[in-house]
């Protein structure tokens, strides 16, 4: 007889395994503010479409490209180096007067597509970061199969997200087919330490943006695309912002290091 195929669950970014959600598992969730490890040094955070308004208020909004343009993807940009997330407290929570990524909130969970034997399979399946699953942790079913409230708010999350990944595709598809990205560096020099430089990001050129006929730029307004270009081209300004952050989180370690000795 036929083997059955074995699914294959690829992670995502962030995430170190995650398998599918079964209604017996018990899951250990994030407590009050308490910032998941995984998310203290992650650096940049994707960012969906309907976040791009509220979002743009915090953060420098880029494009990244992982296949040389072909596609694209935004994020949030979250400190001038890698691995440095500038909006992690000193107690581990997140910034409280900064907006949180869905990204981040749906933590443990995701949604991801299946490959079986090398197809993937087309709808998809809530999985769970494997080592969040914890016999001391959370019930999201009860003993029949019935959803607790546990699961129900963090279902509707996903569900909402994976809907809004499927306008930021979209959305990203035409920047792309219009040919608005442009490269971009950011570089910033600090009042003290070396000079600063962010590469691999990419912006909407306002220049090709102003040379779009009224019929393209029509479409844009309808898709809601056009208010969400702004939203990400005033929040390059964030990275002003950034720099003063890096600054005050740089103070207090100053402050700890012992005096030198005197000649």
């Amino acid at each position: 007889m036929p083997t059955a195929a074995t699914p294959q669950i690829t992670p995502p970014y962030g995430f170190q395994e995650v398998v599918a959600l079964a209604k017996t598992h018990r899951v250990l969730l994030p407590k009050g503010p308490t910032l998941p490890v995984v998310f203290r040094t992650m650096n940049p955070i994707p960012v969906s479409y309907t976040e791009f308004p509220i979002a743009s208020h915090d953060y420098p909004l880029v494009f990244i490209t992982a296949d040389e343009g072909k596609s694209f993807a935004p994020m949030l940009v979250l400190g001038l180096a890698g691995q440095q997330n500038l909006f992690v407290t000193a107690g581990d929570t997140w910034e409280p007067a900064a907006y949180v990524p869905a990204y981040v909130r749906r933590y443990p969970f995701c949604m991801t597509r299946v490959m079986v034997d090398g197809q993937e399979a087309p709808e998809r399946v809530a999985c769970v970061e494997k080592r969040a699953i914890n016999d001391k942790g959370e019930k999201l079913f009860d003993d029949k199969g019935t959803a607790l409230p546990e699961w129900e708010q963090r279902q509707k999350l996903l569900f909402e997200y994976e809907a809004d990944l499927a306008r930021t595709e979209e959305m990203c598809k035409l920047l792309a087919q219009h040919q608005l990205l442009e490269p971009f560096t950011m570089q910033a020099v600090p009042n003290q330490g070396e000079p600063l430089q962010l590469t691999g990001m990419f912006r909407v050129a306002e220049a090709k943006l102003a040379e779009l006929d009224g019929a393209t730029l029509k479409d844009l307004v309808q898709k809601g695309v056009l208010g969400r270009i702004y939203a990400h081209l005033m929040s390059l300004e964030n990275f002003q912002r950034l720099l003063g952050r890096r600054g005050d989180t740089a103070k207090p370690a100053a402050a700890e290091k012992p005096a030198g000795k005197k000649a």
